[in-house]
């Protein structure tokens, strides 16, 4: 199955500093239909204005990563950890037993993103924040790994859950096939492309989702130099 969710479809804020666009119920938008994704709780593709952001405030038990698209963040907390995450950097954060932080643009450009959270496999863990730069070349046969709740993935930023999340750029006409271990929302970052398995093919443009469930493997076809992010999470136990 794939379910295709537009971008003018998703849920919608606008609070000046930020405008925010939300793939499941969260804050003021409430629909009971999209309440989330197996243990995929939130994606928000926000716009932060230059010299704003979210200031100081509290997450437990939580694995909030941040897909940074254009721009950069200035992330600081109360475990002491700060750092910067540029576009095409990835920021990950163990909410745990209890973190406080804030998430700025300091910049004069806009800074757009996605926010991500997945409920962890463990609770009151203790809360932890790392970031990396991962590859930003086109992708010619695979989209690079880039978060992982499996050991064996020692180049991937950790999460407490066993999912995985893919991400890159594709050039205009490349295709390549992605196996899924469980279940996988899809998200066109950028530009359009093709999405089919088996029996259903669907046409991705910019800002849209998609669930892919009961399904092994996806081929995806760009249409356009695209971006493409894959989140690959097990359903609720």
């Amino acid at each position: 199955m794939i379910k295709h969710n537009p971008f003018n479809q998703l849920g919608k804020a606008d609070h000046g500093w930020l405008k925010a666009n939300f793939h499941f119920s969260f804050a003021h938008y409430y629909n009971p239909k999209r309440m989330g994704f197996g243990v995929l709780r939130v994606i928000n593709d926000d716009l932060i204005t230059a010299n704003s952001g979210f200031p100081a405030h509290p997450h437990n038990n939580m694995e909030i990563i941040t897909f940074v698209r254009s721009g950069a963040i200035h992330h600081q907390d109360n475990t002491g950890s700060k750092g910067i995450t540029h576009a095409g950097e990835v920021q990950v954060m163990s909410a745990g037993k209890g973190i406080v932080h804030s998430e700025y643009n300091k910049t004069n450009e806009p800074l757009t993103l996605y926010q991500i959270w997945i409920e962890p496999n463990c609770r009151n863990v203790m809360p932890r924040w790392d970031s990396k730069l991962f590859p930003t070349d086109y992708s010619t046969n695979a989209l690079p790994l880039l978060v992982s709740g499996y050991e064996e993935d020692k180049d991937a930023l950790f999460i407490h859950q066993h999912a995985r999340i893919y991400g890159g750029k594709m050039k205009k006409g490349t295709r390549i096939h992605h196996k899924i271990t469980h279940q996988a929302y899809v998200l066109a970052s950028k530009g359009c492309f093709e999405l089919a398995n088996s029996d259903h093919l669907i046409t991705m443009h910019k800002g849209d989702g998609a669930e892919v469930t009961q399904t092994k493997e996806i081929a995806i076809t760009a249409i356009s130099d695209c971006e493409i992010v894959i989140i690959d999470v097990p359903h609720h136990h």
